[in-house]
Protein backbone atom coordinates (compact mmCIF):
# COMPACT_ATOMS: atom_id res chain seq x y z
CA UNK A 1 0.00 0.00 0.00
CA UNK A 2 1.21 3.50 -0.85
CA UNK A 3 0.66 6.30 1.62
CA UNK A 4 0.87 10.05 1.06
CA UNK A 5 0.92 12.37 4.07
CA UNK A 6 0.30 16.10 3.81
CA UNK A 7 -0.90 19.12 5.76
CA UNK A 8 2.12 20.02 7.85
CA UNK A 9 3.38 23.54 8.36
CA UNK A 10 4.56 26.22 10.76
CA UNK A 11 2.05 27.31 13.39
CA UNK A 12 2.06 29.23 16.65
CA UNK A 13 1.45 27.49 19.97
CA UNK A 14 -2.24 26.95 20.66
CA UNK A 15 -3.20 26.82 17.00
CA UNK A 16 -4.46 23.83 14.99
CA UNK A 17 -3.44 21.78 11.97
CA UNK A 18 -5.06 18.89 10.15
CA UNK A 19 -2.88 16.23 8.56
CA UNK A 20 -4.13 13.94 5.81
CA UNK A 21 -2.95 10.48 4.80
CA UNK A 22 -4.20 9.18 1.45
CA UNK A 23 -3.79 5.46 0.83
CA UNK A 24 -3.72 3.72 -2.53
CA UNK A 25 -2.76 0.44 -4.16
CA UNK A 26 -4.69 -2.12 -2.13
CA UNK A 27 -7.87 -2.79 -0.23
CA UNK A 28 -7.72 -1.14 3.17
CA UNK A 29 -10.49 -2.92 4.99
CA UNK A 30 -8.07 -5.03 7.05
CA UNK A 31 -5.49 -2.36 7.82
CA UNK A 32 -4.97 -0.16 10.78
CA UNK A 33 -3.53 3.28 10.01
CA UNK A 34 -1.26 4.93 12.49
CA UNK A 35 0.32 8.34 12.86
CA UNK A 36 3.83 8.59 14.22
CA UNK A 37 6.19 11.51 14.69
CA UNK A 38 9.89 12.03 14.98
CA UNK A 39 10.92 15.07 17.01
CA UNK A 40 14.31 16.63 16.17
CA UNK A 41 17.12 14.45 17.48
CA UNK A 42 14.76 11.84 18.89
CA UNK A 43 13.35 8.46 17.98
CA UNK A 44 10.13 8.00 16.09
CA UNK A 45 7.16 7.74 18.45
CA UNK A 46 3.56 6.63 18.29
CA UNK A 47 0.87 9.31 18.13
CA UNK A 48 -2.47 7.69 17.22
CA UNK A 49 -4.03 4.77 15.41
CA UNK A 50 -7.42 3.97 13.91
CA UNK A 51 -8.77 0.67 12.68
CA UNK A 52 -10.09 0.65 9.15
CA UNK A 53 -13.20 -1.45 9.73
CA UNK A 54 -14.43 0.22 12.89
CA UNK A 55 -13.84 3.34 14.92
CA UNK A 56 -11.36 1.82 17.34
CA UNK A 57 -8.69 4.36 18.24
CA UNK A 58 -5.68 4.63 20.53
CA UNK A 59 -3.78 7.81 21.42
CA UNK A 60 -0.45 8.51 23.01
CA UNK A 61 -0.90 10.08 26.44
CA UNK A 62 0.91 13.20 25.27
CA UNK A 63 -1.76 14.01 22.68
CA UNK A 64 -4.90 12.61 24.30
CA UNK A 65 -7.64 15.24 24.43
CA UNK A 66 -5.89 17.47 21.88
CA UNK A 67 -5.56 15.28 18.78
CA UNK A 68 -8.29 13.35 16.99
CA UNK A 69 -7.81 10.66 14.36
CA UNK A 70 -10.57 9.90 11.89
CA UNK A 71 -11.07 8.32 8.52
CA UNK A 72 -13.08 8.73 5.32
CA UNK A 73 -13.35 5.32 3.73
CA UNK A 74 -14.79 6.68 0.50
CA UNK A 75 -11.66 8.78 0.03
CA UNK A 76 -9.21 6.20 1.43
CA UNK A 77 -8.03 8.96 3.72
CA UNK A 78 -7.14 9.16 7.39
CA UNK A 79 -6.95 12.52 9.15
CA UNK A 80 -5.16 13.73 12.23
CA UNK A 81 -6.75 16.86 13.68
CA UNK A 82 -4.25 18.52 15.97
CA UNK A 83 -5.53 21.19 18.33
CA UNK A 84 -3.87 23.23 21.07
CA UNK A 85 -0.49 22.56 19.53
CA UNK A 86 2.59 22.84 21.70
CA UNK A 87 6.27 23.34 20.79
CA UNK A 88 6.91 19.74 21.87
CA UNK A 89 4.58 18.57 19.08
CA UNK A 90 7.22 19.67 16.57
CA UNK A 91 8.53 16.91 14.34
CA UNK A 92 8.11 15.01 11.11
CA UNK A 93 4.76 13.24 11.08
CA UNK A 94 4.37 9.94 9.28
CA UNK A 95 1.37 7.78 8.54
CA UNK A 96 1.77 4.03 8.26
CA UNK A 97 -0.28 0.90 7.65
CA UNK A 98 -0.31 -2.33 9.64
CA UNK A 99 -2.17 -5.63 9.62
CA UNK A 100 -2.30 -5.34 13.40
CA UNK A 101 -4.08 -2.82 15.58
CA UNK A 102 -1.01 -1.84 17.55
CA UNK A 103 1.13 1.12 18.58
CA UNK A 104 4.34 -0.86 18.03
CA UNK A 105 6.36 0.85 15.30
CA UNK A 106 7.94 -2.38 14.07
CA UNK A 107 4.53 -3.79 13.11
CA UNK A 108 4.10 -1.15 10.41
CA UNK A 109 5.46 -2.15 7.00
CA UNK A 110 4.20 0.61 4.76
CA UNK A 111 5.09 4.24 5.48
CA UNK A 112 4.30 7.58 3.93
CA UNK A 113 7.04 10.13 3.22
CA UNK A 114 6.39 12.36 6.25
CA UNK A 115 5.22 15.93 6.65
CA UNK A 116 6.94 18.53 8.82
CA UNK A 117 5.05 20.15 11.68
CA UNK A 118 6.72 23.05 13.47
CA UNK A 119 5.11 24.73 16.45
CA UNK A 120 6.89 27.92 17.34
CA UNK A 121 6.18 31.51 18.25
Amino acid sequence: VQLQASGGGLVSPGRSLRLSCVASGRSFSDYAIGWFRQPPGKEREFVAIISWRRDDTIYADSVKGRFAISRDNAKNTVYLQMNSLKPEDTGVYYCAASDLFTRITGAYKDWGQGTQVTVSS
